[in-house]
């Protein structure tokens, strides 16, 4: 059997995702971590609409290579506060705040470039030790420090449940996206859940995310070096 093309994978998602949309738009982000430069390039051109990525480094590299022209480009992986200089206000999204020092690291840098950072506040779903996100009691205090912050945007949430059970998560994460959303804190607007990735994506769509992460569906196995 011939082996499926980087574009046949990438329309095989989009199938997927318009049968457990019902309508709904959903935001497919292609994770490019360790892929080449080339290959996410590609699927640009195949027509991904916003590729993310885990690693700063990698976001520079493939970025002075021209991979991401036509596309947005997403911070899914933990962010240090040290790396905040590298991508505020110069991605379209970052999927990974998880904590208000964080957030304010992120609003001087885009203020000092006359940017506004827009994000999405982490939380640790699955209470799993070790794990980045904030807890979901501790959500609350983070969205109310984002009201006095110029340089940012909070758009939503993202998480990343326990991969062993994650599709018991789906639910519990979007009651805390329509539970805030009804807050109405000043400069937040809950605009995008992100949750799900190649093995739950489907599901996590029908559980109420419209932004998926999918990776090695679309660009294959990750490559380990």
């Amino acid at each position: 059997m011939t082996e499926m093309t980087l574009e046949q994978r990438l329309d095989a998602v989009r199938q997927t995702i318009a049968q457990a949309a019902e309508g709904r738009h959903i935001t497919l982000v292609g994770a490019a971590k360790t892929k080449p430069a080339e290959m996410v390039a590609r699927a640009v051109r195949a027509g991904l609409e916003a590729v993310g990525e885990n690693y700063v480094q990698e976001f520079r590299d493939k970025s002075a290579a021209g991979a991401y022209e036509g596309a947005q480009v997403h911070i899914i992986g933990h962010l240090q506060q040290n790396k905040v200089k590298y991508v505020a206000g110069k991605v379209d999204l970052i999927q990974s705040v998880d904590s208000l020092p964080l957030l304010e690291a992120i609003a001087r840098r885009a203020a000092s470039l006359e940017a506004v950072q827009d994000v999405l506040i982490e939380v640790n779903i699955g209470r799993e030790p070790g794990k980045s996100g904030c807890l979901p009691e501790a959500l609350d205090e983070l969205l109310a420090g984002a009201a006095g912050l110029d340089g940012v945007r909070i758009r939503g949430l993202m998480a990343i449940p326990p991969a062993e059970c994650s599709r018991a998560y789906f639910g519990p994460m979007y009651n805390l996206f329509v539970d805030n959303g009804r807050k109405k804190y000043d400069n937040v607007s809950m605009d995008f859940l992100s949750m799900g990735m190649s093995d739950d994506f489907a599901d996590a769509i029908r559980q109420g995310a419209n932004m998926v992460r999918v990776g090695s569906l679309i660009f294959g196995p990750r490559n380990y070096i």
